[in-house]
């Protein structure tokens, strides 16, 4: 990647994420005249559309700074045989599983806490097939190319610069969708932070971004799965709530 003062500047973009996203439901609430909680079942759409506006930009500053999203996220070819590549991606999407079933038992003393099916709250079921696609195909590409790309990559020291991405990677998380209670943004925050710092490690020591994509695409299109099927069926995410 080209060293240059331009390329370094490309770190300051890392708490990007986290302001739009309060911003937006803030924003929001402050429109609909809910309260931001209320909304938060919108969180999929919102962080579609971020997703292509953040991508857009680190193409087009990657530009200014004389490099590409390419050379930015060390895309190459036959970096790992794919066995490997399968392999690493699995066994990344089990620690980011595991980091949330963790911090579900850390916060709420359940390894699934009510709380952790408000990601899965169900939205307008047409919404919900267009963000099965939209939202794993951008997530990898918007969250990695920021903290990795920009973050990791671009910040020189070996400790910062898996710190300082991975608290950013996790933290916005936190308004994702933003609740105003300290508890539950704690919870989204030590669900994430042990994946946020493993992708960091491994992308500083490897430059292998490919299973890092493919494990944190089938991470969301899960997630964006268990929408559609709440979406589709009525009644059945108050089921699970209730069970719960």
């Amino acid at each position: 990647m080209n060293d240059n003062q331009n390329t370094v500047r490309l770190k300051y973009l890392l708490p990007f994420r986290s302001i739009v996203f309060l911003l937006i439901f803030i924003v929001g609430a402050a429109v609909t005249g809910k309260q931001v909680k209320e909304i938060g079942s919108c969180w999929s759409i919102a962080a579609s559309a971020v997703n292509i506006v953040t991508i857009l930009l680190i193409v087009l500053l990657a530009k200014k700074a004389g490099t590409d999203f390419k050379e930015l996220m060390s895309l190459e070819k036959g970096k790992n045989t794919v066995k490997k590549t399968v392999l690493i991606s699995l066994g990344l999407a089990m620690i980011g599983m595991s980091g949330m079933y963790l911090a579900g038992f850390v916060c709420y003393g359940s390894f699934m806490p009510e709380v952790s099916l408000d990601i899965a709250a169900p939205i307008a079921v047409p919404l919900a097939v267009m963000n099965l696609i939209i939202l794993p195909l951008t997530v990898p590409f918007a969250e990695d190319g920021l903290y990795l790309g920009c973050g990791v990559g671009c910040i020189k020291n070996k400790y910062a610069s898996i710190i300082v991405p991975a608290f950013f990677y996790a933290l916005q998380h936190c308004f994702i969708p933003t609740v105003f209670d300290a508890r539950y943004m704690i919870y989204r925050f030590i669900s994430f932070l042990p994946l946020t710092v493993i992708f960091c490690i491994y992308f500083r020591r490897k430059r292998d971004p490919l299973p890092i994509l493919i494990s944190h695409a089938l991470l969301d299109m899960s997630t964006a799965m268990l929408i559609l099927i709440t979406s589709a069926v009525p009644g059945l995410y108050d089921s699970w709530r209730e069970m719960i």
